[in-house]
């Protein structure tokens, strides 16, 4: 098992549910085992098309049998049973879920960037994840 660190939001319904809803499935896998969840974080949109709701942003720690790859599927799935679309880049959703560290692994896949390239520069990854895992930073 393989520790590794989600990052999760939502900006679209109702955010918290949605949120609760992805950690759910994630933990309804055997292959998962939730460790930590950080606290909720409002935020706004960044980088994002204007006129989109404000972010509920957070992390959660994990142990994992799932290769990244995998993972990666997974949370995917769980993104589209939750009615996440890719209609527009950095448009709204109902929720986000990006693997942000898996262990001490570097990849770089065009699918898959690990660690996430973007965290260090989003205050809403780093806080939540500095709550569970300073460490980690």
């Amino acid at each position: 098992m393989v520790t590794a660190y989600i990052g999760i939001g939502s900006n679209l319904g109702n955010r918290q549910e949605n949120i609760d809803k992805a950690v759910s499935y994630l933990e309804a896998s055997k292959d998962i085992e939730l460790i930590r969840k950080s606290s909720m974080y409002e935020t706004e949109p960044e980088g994002a098309p204007l006129g989109q709701g404000k972010y509920l942003n957070g992390v959660i720690e994990i142990k994992t049998g799932f290769i990244p790859l995998d993972l990666l599927r997974l949370l995917n799935e769980i993104e589209a049973k939750l009615g996440r679309k890719r209609l527009i880049k950095n448009g709204p959703r109902t929720i986000d879920l990006d693997i942000l560290l898996y262990g001490d692994l570097k990849i770089e896949e065009k699918d898959l960037i690990i660690p996430h390239p973007r965290m260090h520069r989003r205050d809403f990854v780093l806080r939540p994840l500095r709550e569970i895992a300073p460490d980690r930073l």
